[in-house]
């Protein structure tokens, strides 16, 4: 959780507004995303947009930058109503957004990428030295530390973030919109990013944030708005609110924010490695020699800052990754030279960390999402290669209402449902099949307290029933609370291993490598 940092507890009415949308409605076809909404934004505020996953917060922000055009509804900046037609329209009236998939170009430099568009020129041609200087002393103006003439491929996801909100700034934003600004931050980049946005207020910006995460936003905001199924349920100041009370407003019943989670009979090994090497997609060696083991009826969590291994281990796990070293065991069984289907048909169930390019196909229905891996097997399939849609969309239909994926139409396309719901969709078909051992890796990234609720619940329920789970994740209390016992990683290596009672501090020395564990097991 961040620390709440003294801001007075909400602006005061006089203080001028900077931004007034009303009665803004949007649709789309029979859906109705915006229902009559209205919000403020004051001079130096933080304001803080709270809704479950497909609540409409994206779409609204959406409008206000000009990507969608509203039904109707009237939009107020610095008290002139404004038409915003375009990102353009958005810019020239001071209207910066960062969203929460970076729109950055990795071959070019972090100078490049916050000219583009509004390059200086000398001659005609960019003017690189120009650039670069100006680079600089936006950065140094607000804090915001990167180099120039680095390239962004090769920056980590915290500094890119900067990169895009020094990008805004560049266009002299004076209304910054942050969708989901730490779905892929470290707590330590998360708190420098918020430390960040207390001194781009001080300078006179205006913030809306975008975020499921409550102690966050009770962190740093000075009010907060809840959306409900496209409509306005309040605005709160924050300092007059709690985590509770902001899980009713926001789902519209009580919540349980802190897992209850009971005694599990342990069991024989289901999932493990012996010595395992992985190279990341570089050539890179990813993981150096790991051994783990994960037992029946527990839930292994494995802890780290990203880019330390995590992801290349759970793919050798899964079979989706080549294990250049060392062996890999299902149940007892060695499954090395087995690809993820074969693993997949002896019991082994996988949530990939990137929901969008790895666990759906955006393009399919849900239905079609739902059968990827067991199309080709009875009773969805017959002889000669005759497969049954009908049947797959039964059993998804099936799936979609037990997991309460919405809307849970089988034939509605993967791509349009919000993040929260792809997630459970992925679940449904991971673990309706009765898995012997799961790997979930981040499964809760981006999606509301609602659904991460539901997914906890999930995972417990399969570990009462004597499943074997790999839980992979960024977010510490998660790890702590889920886990029976936790392993860190470091540079590709387990550095340690903890029980789910380890303090932040042990843990963190942990995963900055300077832990007192067992270092290269």
């Amino acid at each position: 959780m961040v620390e709440k940092r003294t801001r007075g507890g909400g602006p005061s009415a006089g203080i001028p507004k900077v931004l007034e949308m009303k009665g803004v409605t949007k649709t789309f076809g029979s859906v109705t995303a915006n229902d009559d909404v209205s919000l403020v934004l004051h001079r130096g505020e933080i304001l803080g947009l709270l809704g479950e996953n497909g609540a409409g917060k994206s779409t609204l922000m959406k409008i206000l930058y000009g990507l969608y055009k509203p039904d109707s509804g009237t939009i107020f900046v610095d008290g002139e109503e404004v038409q915003i037609r375009d990102p353009k329209d958005a810019v020239r009236r001071g209207i910066g957004m960062v969203h929460q998939h970076f729109t950055l170009i990795p071959p070019l430099t972090v100078a490049e990428n916050i000219v583009l568009g509004a390059e200086p020129r000398k001659g005609g041609a960019l003017d690189l030295n120009r650039a670069i200087k100006e680079t600089e002393e936006l950065s140094e103006r607000y804090g915001l530390k990167v180099d120039p003439r680095a390239r962004v491929a090769d920056l980590s996801v915290g500094v890119q973030q900067r990169v895009e909100i020094l990008k805004a700034l560049y266009r002299d934003a004076r209304i910054l919109i942050l969708d989901e600004p730490t779905a892929v931050l470290t707590p330590q980049e998360t708190e420098d990013l918020y430390g960040t946005l207390e001194e781009l207020v001080a300078d006179g910006l205006s913030i809306i944030l975008i975020t499921h995460k409550l102690g966050e936003l009770l962190g740093v905001s000075d009010n907060i708005t809840i959306i409900r199924d496209g409509r306005v349920v309040d605005t709160v100041k924050t300092s007059e609110t709690n985590e509770g009370a902001l899980a009713r407003l926001m789902v519209g019943r009580e919540v349980l924010l802190r897992v209850e989670k009971g005694a599990s009979e342990v069991g024989a090994p289901r999932l493990a490695a012996e010595g395992i090497v992985v190279l990341s997609s570089t050539g890179a060696t990813a993981v150096h020699g790991v051994d783990v083991e994960v037992r029946a009826g527990e839930i292994l969590g494995v802890a780290g800052v990203d880019g330390n291994g995590q992801v290349e281990l759970a793919e050798a796990l899964a079979g989706t990754r080549r294990v250049e070293e060392g062996r890999v065991y299902l149940d007892g069984e060695e499954v090395t030279g087995l690809g993820a289907d074969e693993r997949q048909e002896q019991g082994l169930a996988y949530v990939p960390e990137d929901r969008s390019h790895k666990g759906l196909v955006q393009d399919f229905s849900l239905w079609e999402n739902n059968a990827l891996k067991t199309y080709d097997e009875p009773p969805f399939s017959g002889r000669f290669g005759r497969i049954f849609p009908k049947i797959m969309r039964r059993r998804a239909a099936e799936n979609l209402k037990a997991y309460d994926v919405r809307p849970s139409d089988p034939d509605a396309r993967a791509g349009s449902l919000s993040g929260g719901n792809q997630q459970k969709a992925i679940l449904a078909r991971e673990l309706s099949g009765d898995p012997k051992a799961i790997i979930a890796a981040q499964p809760t990234r981006g999606v509301d307290v609602g659904a991460i609720e539901f997914i906890h619940r999930q995972l417990l329920e399969q570990r009462e029933e004597g499943k074997a789970i790999l839980l992979i994740s960024l977010e510490l209390e998660e790890v702590r609370s889920l886990s029976d016992r936790i392993v860190v990683m470091y540079d590709g290596r387990i550095v340690g291993e903890v029980g789910p009672n380890a303090t932040d501090e042990e843990l963190g020395l942990l995963m900055a490598g300077r832990g007192s564990g067992v270092g290269g097991r």
